[in-house]
C-alpha cells in the first residue's frame, strides 16, 4: 500500500511541476536510501478485540529490531533491514529549501516477557493487576512490516564547509519538520495463535530531523540525522485467523538514528 500512495503522491507533484507557465515549480530534486535505528517511549497500548475483550497495557516497553544481518546472510534483501528513502525537490534555485516525501520502515516491537499492568475486561471478567506478556499464554504485539511512517517535510539546509574555489558544498547542515501517516502490517499474537496482519492506514506522526550532508562528489551525498517524534496508532489491526474485527490505539514517541546516501538531479 505504501508503493501506491508514494506512486499517487509522485504523479501529483510530476503534475504541479509541469503545470507551471513560468517554469518549472521545482529546481530539481534528491533521491535517498539508507538505515535507522530507534529508542522508544513507553505506551499504554488499548486492545478492543472482536470477542468482547477490552483492556489496556500500561507503561509497556518496546525496542527496535534492525536486522542488518539480513544484508549480509542475502545480500539482494535491502528492504528486510530498518530502511528510509527519500525524494526531495529543490523549492529554489540555491538548493537551500525543498519539499520531501520521506518514509520510515521502523519495527516497533512490544518486549516479551515483562511484567505490565493491565486494567480492563478480558473473558468477561474485570482486571486492574500484573501480568507477564507471554505470547504462549497472553499475547505479543509488534509492528515489523513495520510501523511505516509516510509524511511529507519542509526541509532548510545550510552550506558549512564550502570546497576550495567555492563553487560548491561540501558540508550542509540540515533540518527537517514534517507529519504524515501511519500504514502499519502489525504483528498479533493471542494466547499462542499468531497473524502478520494486512497493511492498513492506522493513524498519524509527527517528527523534526537535524543533522549534516556531506558531498564528496558534487552531486553524491552521505546524510547523517537525528530524529525525532511521536507516533499515534488509531486503529492498528491485531487479528488471529479466529479472532476477526480488533483493533489496537496506542501513542508513543521515538528517537531515530538515520544513516542514508543521496543523489542531486537536476531539471
Amino acid at each position: 500500500m505504501q508503493k501506491i500512495l508514494l506512486t499517487l503522491l509522485l504523479l501529483n507533484i510530476a503534475v504541479l511541476a509541469n503545470a507551471q507557465n513560468k517554469g518549472p515549480l521545482f529546481k530539481g530534486m534528491y533521491i535517498q536510501w539508507g538505515y535507522n535505528t530507534e529508542w522508544y517511549t513507553k505506551s499504554n497500548v488499548h486492545f478492543k478485540m472482536g470477542n468482547g475483550n477490552k483492556f489496556t497495557l500500561h507503561h509497556v516497553k518496546a525496542h527496535d529490531k534492525p536486522d542488518m544481518d539480513a544484508i549480509l546472510k542475502e545480500p539482494g534483501q535491502i528492504s528486510i533491514p530498518q530502511y528510509n528513502y527519500r525524494f526531495g525537490f529543490y523549492l529554489n534555485k540555491s538548493r537551500t529549501r525543498a519539499i520531501e516525501i520521506n518514509f520510515d520502515h521502523i519495527k516497533y516491537v512490544v518486549t516479551d516477557f515483562q511484567k505490565a499492568r493491565v486494567t480492563g475486561q478480558i473473558d468477561g471478567v474485570q482486571v486492574n493487576g500484573d501480568s507477564i506478556l507471554n505470547p504462549a499464554t497472553f499475547l505479543h504485539l509488534e509492528h515489523t512490516d513495520g510501523g511505516n511512517l509516510l509524511h511529507i517535510n519542509y526541509v532548510e539546509q545550510k552550506t558549512l564547509v564550502s570546497n576550495r574555489d567555492k563553487s560548491r558544498p561540501l558540508v550542509n547542515f540540515i533540518w527537517k519538520a514534517g507529519a504524515g501517516i501511519n500504514i502499519p502490517r502489525t504483528d498479533f499474537t493471542w494466547r499462542g495463535e499468531r497473524l502478520n496482519n494486512n497493511f492498513h492506514i492506522a493513524g498519524y506522526n509527527l517528527s523534526a530531523e537535524a543533522g549534516a550532508r556531506y558531498y564528496p562528489l558534487k552531486r553524491l551525498f552521505i546524510e547523517g540525522t537525528a530524529k525525532s517524534g511521536y507516533v499515534h496508532y488509531i486503529n492498528a489491526l491485531a487479528n488471529t485467523a479466529s479472532l476477526k474485527g480488533s483493533r489496537v490505539h496506542q501513542g508513543f514517541g521515538y528517537f531515530e538514528l538515520i544513516g542514508l546516501i543521496g543523489y542531486d538531479i537536476n531539471f
